[in-house]
């Protein structure tokens, strides 16, 4: 018995370590690409490409703006713990701008939010904080749409911006998925 016990144990360990060591992943097939370190770290080349051709002007700003797409999609997803990651990295990046305080507080309590429900909530004045920065810094390439949802935070209504016109509500996620409106292209 002890030695099936080895045996399993080994053949375990010898599968993760395998596994572990697979570090060659496209770029394409890994979730956490582009937004799985901290702002200022390791980017390279990487920093210089934006998400879907869109660049913020304020060089400070566009890599936080980044995580701030992949925040995005992962409360379309419904997904809590990429969220929490991703606001996490805001939340880094925001503190090495000059005026991003405020933001990094933001991104600070999404990611510790308990549910997903509170997350979108308070991604609400998030978008709000990103929605004044985009327009103040202005664009060098793409666009950047302000879209909004009439229904969202019990009736209130509630502001996101996109790399794309196609609505994809984050917050409603799969149950109100293309719920809203683009209401201004930033240019």
């Amino acid at each position: 018995m002890k030695t099936v016990i080895n045996f399993v144990v080994t053949l375990v360990a010898v599968t993760l370590f395998a596994a572990c060591g697979n570090t060659q992943k496209p770029a394409e097939a890994d979730p956490h690409a582009g937004h799985n370190h901290a702002p200022g770290e390791g980017h390279g080349a990487a920093a210089e490409k934006s998400v879907e051709g869109v660049s913020i002007k304020d060089d400070q700003l566009n890599p936080v703006y980044q995580h701030y797409i992949y925040l995005t999609t992962a409360l379309v997803n419904a997904d809590m713990a990429e969220a929490k990651i991703a606001a996490a990295a805001i939340e880094l990046g925001a503190k090495e701008m000059g005026s991003g305080a405020a933001l990094a507080a933001l991104a600070s309590k999404i990611t510790a939010a308990s549910d997903i429900e509170t997350q979108r909530t308070l991604f609400s004045d998030l978008s709000n904080d990103f929605i004044a920065r985009v327009k103040s810094s202005g664009l060098t390439s793409g666009e950047v749409y302000v879209e909004y949802c009439p229904m969202a935070l019990h009736d209130k209504g509630a502001s996101w911006l996109s790399n794309s016109k196609e609505i994809r509500n984050p917050y409603f996620g799969e149950s109100m998925m293309t719920c809203g409106e683009v209401k201004e292209t930033i240019k």
